[in-house]
C-alpha cells in the first residue's frame, strides 16, 4: 500500500500528555472521595470516552459542582504539561524524515488551549498542513468524524490516508472511518484491545521504518 497522507493522533502518540491528563482527572475528583485508578481511567477515557464526571453524578454531585471540578481540571493539566518535557522518543528525527515525503495531518480530542500549551517548545506542528482539534468536528473519537473530516479537508483517497494511534478509541474511530491504523501503544494504553488494527508498533522510528524510510540522524 502507496500511502499519501498521514493522520496522527496527538496524546501519546507525538507529546507524552496521557499521564499528566490521567494525575488532573486524580485529582479533580478526590475532593468528592472518588478514586480513580489506571485500569478506569483507560476504560473511561482511552477505550469509551465517556469520562469521569458520571462517576460524580452516581454519588448525587449537581451540575454546578461538576462543572467547577471539570475547570479546575483543565487549569490543572494546562499547568502540568506547561511545566514538562513532552516530547517522546523518535518523534523529533521521525517527522523531519516524514514530512517531506508525505502530507500530514494531526487528528485530536484535545481542546485548543491544551494543545496549545502541550506544543507550546515542541517545534512539531509546522511539520502538519492540517490540524484537527476538539473545536473542529461536532462527534469526538470514536465517532469516525474526526478522521472523515480530515480525510475531506486534506482531499487524499481514504485507501491512500495512514492513521497512527495509541488508543482502542482513535482505532475504533479509524476503522469506522475506513482507513488503515497503525497503533504504537503508550504506557497507559500497552495491553490494550488493538485485534483491528492494521499493525501494532513499539515505538515511533518503528512506523517510519515500516513506510520505508530511513530515519535522518
Amino acid at each position: 500500500m502507496t500511502f499519501e497522507a498521514l493522520l496522527f493522533d496527538n496524546d501519546g502518540v507525538l507529546v507524552d500528555t496521557e499521564g499528566f491528563y490521567f494525575q488532573a482527572n486524580r485529582e479533580a475528583l478526590a475532593p468528592f472521595r472518588v478514586t480513580l485508578d489506571r485500569a478506569a481511567y483507560v476504560e473511561l477515557f482511552l477505550r469509551d470516552a465517556t469520562g469521569a464526571w458520571d462517576l460524580l453524578r452516581a454519588r448525587g454531585v449537581g451540575e454546578d459542582a461538576i462543572a467547577a471540578a471539570r475547570a479546575g481540571r483543565d487549569r490543572r493539566y494546562i499547568e502540568l504539561i506547561s511545566d514538562s518535557d513532552l516530547l517522546l522518543p523518535g518523534v523529533v528525527a521521525g517527522l523531519a524524515t516524514l514530512a517531506p515525503r508525505y502530507r500530514m495531518a494531526v487528528v485530536t480530542s484535545s481542546e485548543p488551549a491544551p494543545f496549545a500549551a502541550a506544543h507550546a517548545r515542541t517545534g512539531l506542528l509546522p511539520h502538519f498542513e492540517l490540524v484537527l482539534t476538539r473545536d473542529c468536528y461536532r462527534n469526538a473519537k470514536p465517532d469516525p468524524e474526526p478522521y472523515l473530516l480530515a480525510v475531506a479537508r486534506l482531499g487524499v483517497p481514504p485507501a491512500r490516508c495512514l492513521v497512527i494511534e495509541d488508543s482502542e478509541r482513535g482505532l475504533r474511530a479509524a476503522k469506522a472511518a475506513g482507513l488503515t491504523c497503525w497503533i504504537v501503544p503508550s504506557t497507559l494504553t500497552r495491553g490494550g484491545r488493538f485485534e483491528t488494527a492494521d499493525a501494532v508498533l513499539k515505538d515511533f522510528t518503528a512506523v517510519v521504518t515500516r513506510l520505508g524510510v530511513d530515519v535522518a540522524p
